[in-house]
């Protein structure tokens, strides 16, 4: 009896007729495409986007280079350096890199660093140029820190309750 249902079936083309109901049904509703730059979607205060090295208040950037992001990375995406600094023999980095291609915005690194040091931002519209610009480099991370520490600020108080 199922072959001969799955004959005329496939003989009246029963699969076809029902994707165009469902096609014509849809056709008249309204639709809910987000025109992209003029239009954005909320968003929530814990998205994870593109990485940031923070600086404390005094000027001086917050990695302490114990390595923990690097070594929790399950993707491998984190180079770290380190070596002594020149004024106080404090260790901090001296090669800090992130490659994007390999970073699967898991926030294990954001989660494991010890003095909030490195974060992942709330930025998503980013891009590359050329080949190599995918690896952000210790300062680029500190200019995006820079650049973005009222919004990061803003999001870890929103965070604290969470922690």
């Amino acid at each position: 009896m199922s072959r001969i249902k799955r004959f005329f079936r496939t003989y009246f083309l029963t699969e076809l007729l029902g994707g165009l109901r469902l096609t014509w049904a849809h056709l008249w509703k309204r639709k809910v495409t987000v025109q992209y730059p003029e239009e954005r979607t909320p968003q929530s205060p814990r998205f994870r986007g593109l990485h940031a090295l923070r600086r404390y208040p005094n000027g001086e950037e917050r990695c302490i280079a114990c390595k923990l992001c690097e070594a929790v990375c399950p993707a491998a995406a984190i180079t770290i350096e380190a070596g002594p600094r020149e004024d106080d023999g404090s260790r901090r980095t001296t090669r800090y890199e992130i490659d994007m291609f390999k970073c699967i915005y898991c926030g294990f690194c954001e989660e494991s660093c010890p003095v909030d040091s490195i974060v992942e931002t709330r930025i998503f519209d980013y891009h590359f140029e050329k080949r190599g610009d995918n690896i952000l480099t210790k300062e680029q991370l500190l200019a995006i820190g820079d650049r973005y520490e009222a919004m990061i600020a803003e999001d870890k108080a929103a965070d604290a309750p969470y922690r």
